[in-house]
């Protein structure tokens, strides 16, 4: 998404916030009850496991797994399949497999469900990791059986329609969404693969019961894991313009048909509200009775502004490029 030299010029001149005004919002804290027990119902359906695929959202790659996946379920073949990569800006794809090699994740693959990019190399690589390592009481078996894990609504269900699409012929067999908390239990098994004859579980989105640091949270928020009105979609909005204008990208601004790019979200959900006729009616009590007033509806303002984001159509973004680029995270003023 090109701008005008003249826009681009003056945007990247521009000097950005350094913070980030949280405004008394705590994102570091979300674990409701179903997740608890989902974790719980995958630890006692491991003994029935021969390898984990862990799905992970390719915008924030160095950012948000849950650690606990790794202290419960480290024992089995673990690949991790980094999803949404038509989202991601991948321009340094061989530093992030680096990174993430030097964490001992030697295994990982870049997937679009949707599209069944690169899905079919998932069922030769788990043949091989199974093939490499002992299968323990589980060699009796004729079958394999995978176990897909994963934060909230990065597409782990969307990754068994796909492998079924893929290599069944077959079409959904789990429900998907655009927002967290579709999958709510451990399933029952679901076939993948005729040969080799593969079962997978699907299994609820976990986040960690305490998120490394705020801004993590609001990473993981503006990819989806958190509903969106437990922080408050203008919160996001702002995060979301805060993290643009940091990395440079402005798509916004063509999108939106905006004069230049600006820090203010007060002021860019003021003109998308305009631009896409989303106002409302306030009345103002004055001396002489009520008055209608028509202003704009940031709140409807700033859900576009979230939704055109997580459809790609401000243009690809990679939201761990300040952890990829070794820089130090943006404050969070509460």
């Amino acid at each position: 998404m090109r701008l005008a030299p003249r826009v681009l010029c003056s945007a990247a001149q521009a000097a950005w916030r350094e913070n980030f005004l949280l405004r008394g919002r705590d994102v570091a804290r979300w674990f409701p009850g179903h997740m608890a027990k989902g974790l719980k119902k995958m630890k006692s359906s491991l003994k029935l496991v021969d390898c984990i695929i862990e799905v992970h959202d390719a915008r924030i790659p160095l950012s948000g797994r849950n650690p606990l996946f790794q202290e419960t379920l480290g024992l089995k073949p673990h690949l991790l399949v980094l999803n949404k990569m038509d989202l991601a800006d991948l321009t340094e794809q061989q530093k992030i497999m680096q990174r993430l090699e030097g964490e001992g994740l030697k295994n990982v693959i870049f997937t679009n469900c949707l599209k069944d990019e690169n899905v079919k190399q998932i069922i030769p690589m788990v043949t091989e990791l199974m093939g490499s390592s002992p299968r323990y009481h589980r060699g009796e078996n004729l079958e394999y059986c995978l176990m897909v894990i994963g934060v909230p609504n990065v597409g782990k269900s969307s990754l068994i329609n796909s492998l079924r699409r893929q290599h069944l012929r077959k079409g959904k067999a789990t429900r998907v969404g655009g927002e967290p908390g579709i999958t709510r239990a451990v399933m029952s098994r679901i076939q993948v693969s005729e040969r080799p004859l593969m079962f997978l579980l699907d299994t609820p989105g976990v986040l960690a019961p305490r998120i490394e640091s705020v801004e993590t949270g609001l990473k993981l928020a503006l990819c989806g894991t958190v509903l969106d009105h437990l922080i408050g979609e203008e919160t996001m909005a702002d995060y979301l313009l805060f993290t643009l204008n940091r990395h440079q990208r402005f798509g916004y601004v063509q999108h939106y048909g905006l004069g230049s790019a600006c820090d203010n979200i007060e002021r860019v959900l003021k003109s998308v509200a305009v631009k896409l006729g989303k106002t409302q009616k306030v009345k103002v009590l004055t001396g002489t009775g009520d008055v209608n007033v028509i202003q704009p509806d940031y709140p409807a303002a700033a859900r576009d502004f979230l939704h055109t984001f997580r459809r790609g159509l401000l243009g690809p973004v990679m939201l761990d490029l300040d952890v990829l680029r070794g820089h130090p995270p943006a404050k969070t003023v509460p």
